[in-house]
């Protein structure tokens, strides 16, 4: 058994300490997946993701990081919140053609100092939800493609070809955001560059 198993194991046998040290290890990542998709309700889901993850321990086989079954509660947890606040309860929301910025209209976007930064986040809640999700869950918490595959419930095929479909999307979506800097840079280096900053900013993305 793996260390961090025993230790999710030990969480869910209602070990405190064991459950203190998954959420400060873990918190930051999942706080920064929300603050893009659910604004003001970021901290609620934060904490909903944490005890759905709670109840749901002693499932965790061990066979990956537990970031990726973190990151596929969290996910559910996100996709609940937003069928609650659809407009018409009737239907589905299609969180593979729909935006944030469709779903959510008014989601707050994050106060970014650099403003090709902010232009990102922007055009991130512009592209599907799903695309959203598979970019920063790759690009930020980095994610192998297998890990991707359990977070999101796909093949890895799948995980690949949503990959090259978001990259697409978000580079269409950087060209709609209004007003920008003369920043020529492909959406993939914009990524790229966003990772390596919230790297060594463990406390969110960068300003």
């Amino acid at each position: 058994m793996s260390d961090e198993r025993a230790l999710v194991l030990a969480w869910a046998a209602g070990d405190r300490a064991a459950g203190r040290e998954i959420v400060t290890a873990h918190y930051d990542a999942v706080a920064r997946f929300f603050r893009t998709k659910a604004g003001p309700d970021a901290d609620d889901l934060v904490q909903r993701t944490f005890l759905r993850c709670h109840e749901r321990a002693a499932t965790f086989e061990g066979t990956g990081r537990f970031r990726a079954f973190i990151f596929a509660v969290a996910r559910f947890v996100l996709l609940e919140h937003i069928r609650s606040r659809a407009r018409d309860r009737e239907r589905e929301p299609d969180f593979e053609e729909r935006s944030i910025a469709d779903l959510q209209p008014g989601v707050w976007t994050q106060a970014v100092a650099r403003k090709e930064r902010r232009d990102l986040v922007t055009a991130l809640q512009m592209i599907p939800v799903e695309s959203q999700i598979v970019l920063e869950l790759f690009y930020w918490e980095d994610l192998s493609v297998a890990e991707l595959a359990e977070a999101l419930d796909v093949p890895p095929g799948t995980v690949k070809s949503r990959l090259f479909r978001a990259r697409e999307q978000l580079a269409s979506a950087i060209a709609r955001v209004p007003s920008q800097d003369d920043d020529s840079r492909s959406a993939r280096e914009l990524l790229d560059a966003w990772r390596a900053r919230v790297r060594h900013r463990p406390d969110g993305p960068p300003q």
